[in-house]
């Protein structure tokens, strides 16, 4: 990654003799949306039929949750579980798929408990879906604390806009508006895939920032 940001151009020419011009074959870099997704279910399907492993169920699960089939990715981590209970990754997973299957209260104990055991597990993300879960529940002012113990190391829009968000539902809009503009000051400074990412946070900031005038 550092490679392709520090020479742009070099690794652009690079790409097209490695993956169009040397692959042998017409098709090769031209692959089908989804196509390999379903290859790698396929595979992983074979792999639980023949081994029954805990990895290649929650293997399966990414893949259906990062497609939207929540009910498919929360069977996958269910399974999992049966098989490797105290695995920490599809605790974690299985949390934030129940979460976005408007199921807050399964997902609570399950993302508390992996970030009881690891606050920083995957990068806060774990704790922002936690964060995202106390809110779903209502309980808006433990929301706040978990959103500011990721903001304390981490400067996701997701987690600022949304914590600016719980800020103005309780009239702190001096506070929001700190968290907003740090938003809106970050966001041109980086990199291009951080900014297609983050697009749908400043938007919501944008419009955000005038609840908090």
């Amino acid at each position: 990654m550092l490679f392709l940001i520090v020479f742009p151009g070099f690794s652009a020419l690079w790409y097209y003799f490695y993956v169009y011009r040397g692959s042998g074959s017409a098709t090769r870099g031209f692959e089908l949306p989804g196509a390999h997704h379903r290859k790698r279910i396929k595979e992983l399907q074979a792999q639980i039929h023949h081994l029954d492993k805990a990895h290649h169920y929650s293997q399966l699960g990414d893949i259906y949750f990062q497609s939207a089939k929540l009910e498919q990715a929360e069977a996958c981590y269910r399974a999992a579980l049966e098989r490797d209970p105290a695995d920490v990754d599809t605790h974690a997973h299985l949390g934030q798929c129940l979460l976005r299957r408007k199921k807050p209260q399964e997902a609570r104990p399950l993302l508390e408990g992996v970030v009881a055991e690891n606050p920083e597990h995957e990068y806060g993300y774990s704790l922002m879906a936690l964060a995202e879960t106390l809110t779903a529940l209502g309980e808006n002012d433990a929301a706040i604390s978990t959103w500011q113990r990721v903001t304390e190391h981490h400067s996701y829009a997701r987690a600022r806009v949304q914590l600016a968000q719980l800020f103005i539902g309780k009239g702190r809009k001096e506070a929001a508006r700190r968290e907003l503009n740090e938003v809106l000051a970050d966001f041109p400074h980086t990199p291009a895939f951080q900014r297609k990412r983050d697009r749908v946070w400043i938007r919501r900031a944008k419009r955000l920032m005038k609840q908090a005038i």
